[in-house]
C-alpha cells in the first residue's frame, strides 16, 4: 500500500453519521464544512484501518500535517482542498491539526484509565470539529466551553453506541479501565453477545457523566448568533437527548442503537422551535 487515501478509504459519508454535517450553516460556508470533514474523513479512515500497523497509520498522517501546511505539497487531496477553504476564510489549522493528534493516538493507544483520560482524548478528537465550525462562523473563544461540552459528548455518545465494534474489530476501548473496575467488569465482557451486568453498569454509569456535559450543551444554541448555525446546535442537542435516553433503555452490545428516521424527524423540528424561543 502507497496511497494515503484511495486505499483506506472506508466508504463512509457525511450520510452515515449520527447528527448532520453543515446541514444548516449557510450556503456559502457549506463548501468550507465539507472540505473539513472530507479531511478529517480520510484521515479516520487511516487511523481505523485494519491492516495498517501504528507506525504505517502515524506516518501518513503526518503526510496529511505536511501537505496541510505547506503550499507546495500535494501529496494528500483531502489536505490540499481544506489547505485551501483555511486560505479562503482565514481559520487557523490548528483545529485540523489537533484532528491529526487524536487520529494518531487512535493508532497507537487502545485503552484509556479514567473519564479524564478519555475527555483529554475527546479535546482532540471531537472539540476541534466544533471549533472550527464556529471559527468559519467569526466565533471565537468565549462560546468554548459549550462547544467543547457538545462535541465531547457527542464522542463519547458515539463510543458507548460502537463499543463492542470497536473491540472485535480494532480491539480499541474507550471506556474508562477503572469503572469497568469499579464494577468488577474487564474489556473481554465486550466480546459478549449481550451485556455481563457489571459492563451494563458501566455503560450506565458513563451516560450519568454525561449528564452536566450535555446541560452545558443545551446553553450552547443561545450563545451563537448565526441562526442557522443555532437552529444546526439545537437540532444536535436534541439528537444527543433521544440517543442517552435509548442507550439507557438498550444494550449496545445485542441492539443497533440508533435514531429511526421518524425519531429523527421529530428531534430535527423540536431542535428547530426551540432554536426560535
Amino acid at each position: 500500500m502507497t496511497s494515503t487515501t484511495i486505499d483506506t478509504a472506508s466508504g463512509k459519508n457525511s450520510e452515515n453519521e449520527n447528527f448532520p454535517v453543515g446541514g444548516f450553516v449557510r450556503k456559502e460556508l457549506r463548501p468550507h464544512v465539507l472540505a473539513f470533514y472530507a479531511f478529517a474523513r480520510d484521515a479516520d479512515d487511516i487511523s481505523d484501518h485494519p491492516l495498517l500497523d501504528p507506525q504505517d497509520k502515524v506516518s501518513r498522517l503526518e503526510k496529511f500535517a505536511a501537505t496541510l501546511l505547506d503550499e507546495k505539497n500535494d501529496e494528500v487531496p483531502a489536505a490540499v482542498g481544506l489547505r485551501k477553504s483555511l486560505k479562503e476564510t482565514g481559520v487557523s489549522p490548528q483545529h485540523s491539526l489537533d484532528l491529526l493528534t487524536a487520529f494518531k493516538r487512535d493508532a497507537t493507544q487502545r485503552r484509556y484509565r479514567d473519564w479524564y483520560d478519555l475527555l483529554d482524548y475527546c479535546n482532540f478528537s471531537a472539540a476541534p470539529v466544533g471549533r472550527h465550525v464556529l471559527a468559519l462562523h467569526g466565533i471565537g473563544k468565549k462560546v468554548w466551553k459549550a462547544n467543547d461540552a457538545l462535541c465531547n459528548g457527542l464522542q463519547i455518545i458515539n463510543h458507548i453506541q460502537d463499543c463492542a465494534d470497536d473491540y472485535r474489530e480494532l480491539d480499541r476501548v474507550y471506556i474508562p479501565q477503572d469503572m469497568l473496575a469499579a464494577h468488577k467488569a474487564c474489556v473481554e465482557d465486550l466480546a459478549h453477545e449481550k451485556s455481563p451486568e457489571g459492563l451494563r453498569a458501566t455503560l450506565l454509569e458513563m451516560l450519568d457523566h454525561l449528564r452536566p456535559m450535555l446541560q452545558e450543551a443545551h446553553t450552547f444554541p443561545r450563545q451563537i448568533p448565526d441562526f442557522r448555525l443555532r437552529v444546526e446546535t439545537s437540532v444536535i442537542c436534541t439528537l444527543a437527548d433521544r440517543l442517552v435516553a435509548l442507550l439507557r433503555r438498550r444494550d449496545p452490545l445485542c441492539d443497533r442503537v440508533k435514531l429511526g428516521k421518524p425519531s429523527i424527524f421529530c428531534a430535527t423540528l423540536t431542535g428547530i422551535l426551540r432554536a426560535w424561543l
